[in-house]
C-alpha cells in the first residue's frame, strides 16, 4: 500500500505526539488530521493577530499570549500542547519573535 500523503509535517508537531523514543502515541492518520487542523487554525489567526497589532494591542508578545490563552480553553478543541504549537507557528508565519510560553 502506498502512502500518498504529500503534506510535510514538521518535527515540532510530531514531537507533540511522540514519546521519549520518538514513537508516535497516536495513529499517523490522527496526527495528520490534528496537524492539518492546527496549521489551518494558525493560518486563520494571522489576520486577527495583525488586526490586534494595528488597532488594539501594540505588543506582539501580548497578542500571542492572548491567542494562546484563548486556545487553552476547553472549548477551543485543541490540546494545551497544540495551543502552544499554534501560537508558535503563528509567530513564525507573522515573522514575530515567539515568547517563552514555558514561563507562564
Amino acid at each position: 500500500m502506498s502512502d500518498d500523503y504529500q503534506i510535510d509535517i514538521p518535527p515540532s508537531f510530531f514531537a507533540l505526539y511522540s514519546d521519549a523514543r520518538q514513537r508516535l502515541n497516536e495513529p499517523i492518520g490522527t496526527v495528520r488530521a490534528r496537524y492539518e487542523l492546527c496549521e489551518d487554525l494558525a493560518t486563520h489567526l494571522i489576520e486577527q493577530a495583525q488586526t490586534l497589532h494595528h488597532v488594539a494591542v501594540p505588543s506582539e508578545d501580548e497578542i500571542l499570549h492572548r491567542i494562546r490563552d484563548g486556545l487553552l480553553s476547553a472549548e477551543s478543541g485543541v490540546s494545551p500542547a497544540e495551543a502552544t504549537w499554534i501560537a508558535r507557528r503563528l509567530a513564525e508565519l507573522l515573522n514575530w519573535t515567539c515568547p517563552d510560553f514555558s514561563a507562564v
